[in-house]
């Protein structure tokens, strides 16, 4: 019988589930799982999670920012009952430009998640690809709080993240499309041409000629092309919905990425300080836009976490 392609898949990158909804996770069986406000504003919603609220709203005695870190361990907590590997869980983003916030709340999810007997080694600590978030993940990698770097759009920030040795990093394919499509007047291209998809495949190929040992997980994809044409990156992050589309096809799924094509290609490398990162990042319009709307973003729903419990 033929391997579908989620099947396929799995043989050359690790799947992760990129949702909140733990049925979703028990259903296609990723290695990790990764969440976000976003993600975890919808769950919370749904009646079966409810007394994941309640508990932290019982345990957060009032603090609304004790509530919040609960509310999102209590969730990473029941993800890590599904999944053998690890569970992303977010620094509020409205840290994203606050270095000692930042590091104040990572310690402080981790210790949660330490309290209840987790490990923190199967913890990634999500922070947005500032420059500040950046500079937390240098320091948190130092304690072995391993970090996952988020809302990342350029090659500047991932070179920025791998040389603070940052364990992870997210690059958005569907949103660098979303702004293409936007901001060129086309509309549509085709999957090897996607600009999420050229963005990644340069990431990775130039995190693998110069053996960097940050990892890539492919993340926000908004169609089921994107991700076949990233098969060997090191992770793609999936929403329930691609993974269905995954699972009922059985087409060929060839490797597209290789660390061997990698090495043989000519790339230069790129020398950051933070005066070259600020101005490198100002120049990409995309990147400057997409970091921005979706720091905005993200706080927003935090906003409408605490809205939705009365902890605002």
């Amino acid at each position: 019988m033929s391997k579908n392609q989620l099947e396929l898949l799995k043989q050359m990158t690790t799947v992760v589930a990129d949702t909140g909804d733990f049925e979703s996770i028990r259903a296609y069986s990723p290695t990790d799982a990764t969440t976000n406000p976003s993600l975890i504003f919808q769950a919370a919603q749904q009646p079966q999670y409810k007394h994941l609220v309640d508990e932290a709203i019982r345990s957060g005695n009032g603090n609304k920012n004790e509530i919040l870190d609960r509310i999102f361990v209590n969730f990473g907590k029941e993800i890590l009952k599904i999944v053998p590997g690890r569970v992303s869980t977010e620094v509020d983003a409205r840290l994203s430009f606050d270095l000692q916030g930042s590091l104040a709340k990572a310690r402080h999810i981790i210790s949660l998640y330490e309290t209840a007997g987790i490990n923190r080694s199967r913890v990634l600590i999500k922070l947005a690809s500032t420059w500040e978030g950046i500079q937390a993940a240098a320091i948190l990698e130092k304690e072995h709080i391993h970090c996952n770097m988020t809302l990342l759009f350029s090659l500047t920030q991932a070179v920025g993240c791998a040389e603070a040795h940052a364990t992870l990093i997210s690059p958005f394919v569907g949103r660098i499309l979303d702004w293409y499509k936007k901001n060129t007047g086309t509309p549509s291209y085709t999957p090897a041409e996607d600009p999420g998809v050229r963005s990644v495949t340069s990431i990775y190929n130039y995190y693998k000629k110069f053996g960097y040992k940050t990892q890539i997980m492919g993340a926000s994809f908004r169609n089921k092309d994107e991700i076949t044409e990233l098969a060997g990156c090191d992770l793609l992050t999936i929403a329930p919905a691609l993974l269905s589309e995954l699972n009922g096809c059985t087409a060929p799924l060839p490797r597209k990425l290789s660390p061997s094509t990698a090495a043989s290609l000519p790339i230069e490398k790129i020398h950051l300080d933070e005066k070259a990162f600020r101005w490198q990042l100002n120049e990409d319009p995309m990147a400057t836009d997409k970091l921005a709307e979706g720091i905005r973003k993200f706080a927003e729903d935090i906003v409408k976490l605490e809205a939705l419990f009365g902890i605002s």
